[in-house]
């Protein structure tokens, strides 16, 4: 790549000058994260081999540190799939249930908005419906960052809480579902031909998260997908054009993955696999009553730490899913 980006043509077509630029940053900076452990580790040796206790406790202090950073790294070598270095869109829909789903939705913003921020991720709210009375019935983010996609994937399917509802007069014990999307954003880097006539459009008038904040020009964005039946709205953008382009944005990222499931559900029933992922199989539970616990059905990883997974503790989780992933891929 550097060899490409150093000929005298290269920026000849810009388009594909960004993206090996693009691929050259990131591979650059993956290769320099390694280089820098190998002689961090190659130094330690080093001093571990002096034997002098004067440096002992500076010798533990460096191992230590550089077996979180390893740990880190092999995380990192799980994310190695075709689009998982790309940004995600990630959408949460209430189940029934009313308030009490709804507030579970808005729980679930909450705690990916957390665990971006854990990672210096970008976040940005495309869409947003209120709750009747609290929480959310749907939202549709965008999250940017190192691998978003990779990490996010892990999280698509219905996720279940069990509580004592605040909602409750009489304190019982309600269990609420939502449902997660997650696709990965490529709608720059993939060629999808949709007819307009397939398309149906709806202008609304844009309101902010709890309905503040209505606009009074229908500058907002719903736009339907005949055949497939996609739904996508956007009313994040100042004008009704943004809001159209940014839409047609996530919706040909929702027709490519809904592309690439379905290859591979066929996939999967040539090999006999169980492919059902209906909303009644969910993939993880949060129980907060009668005891503390969260578990991912998929992987059996669970933790009795409630309050921090809720805060965006996730990476547990989406390590677990990933190291399946790869071992159900490997050869027997």
């Amino acid at each position: 790549m550097e060899s490409l980006a150093a000929a005298a043509d290269f920026w000849h077509n810009p388009n594909q000058a960004q993206t090996v630029m693009r691929d050259l940053t990131r591979l650059q900076y993956q290769v320099d994260e390694w280089q820098i452990i190998t002689k961090r580790l190659t130094d330690a040796y080093e001093l571990a081999e002096l034997a002098d206790e004067e440096l002992a406790e500076e010798v533990a202090s460096e191992v230590e540190e550089l077996a979180t950073a390893i740990n880190q790294l092999e995380f990192s070598t799980l994310l190695a799939a075709k689009y998982d270095d790309k940004p995600a869109l990630l959408a949460i829909h209430a189940g029934a249930g009313g308030t009490e789903a709804q507030d579970w939705a808005e729980m679930l913003q909450r705690m990916f908005i957390r665990w971006a921020e854990s990672k210096k991720f970008t976040v940005e709210i495309i869409d947003y419906s209120s709750g009747d009375e609290a929480g959310l019935k749907s939202v549709l983010m965008s999250i940017s960052g190192e691998y978003a996609y990779g990490y996010l994937k892990s999280e698509r399917g219905v996720h279940r809480l069990v509580r004592i509802s605040p909602y409750d007069s009489s304190a019982r014990r309600h269990t609420s579902f939502a449902k997660v999307e997650v696709w990965p954003d490529v709608a720059e880097e993939i060629e999808i031909e949709i007819d307009e006539k397939d398309l149906e459009f709806q202008r609304f008038k844009a309101s902010g998260a709890g309905g503040q904040h209505v606009q009074k020009n229908e500058t907002a964005i719903r736009i339907k997908h005949i055949p497939t039946g996609l739904v996508v709205s956007c009313q994040n953008q100042r004008s009704l054009t943004q809001n159209t382009e940014f839409a047609m944005k996530v919706l040909k990222s929702q027709l490519f993955d809904l592309e690439q499931r379905k290859q591979e559900m066929e996939m999967a029933k040539l090999k006999g696999e169980d492919v059902d992922a209906g909303w009644g199989n969910q993939i993880r539970s949060y129980v907060l009553h009668p005891y503390k616990m969260v578990k991912d059905h998929r992987t059996n990883h669970e933790t009795g730490r409630t309050q921090a997974v809720l805060d965006g503790d996730l990476d547990g989780f989406m390590q677990a899913f990933l190291k399946q992933h790869v071992d159900e891929l490997s050869p027997a």
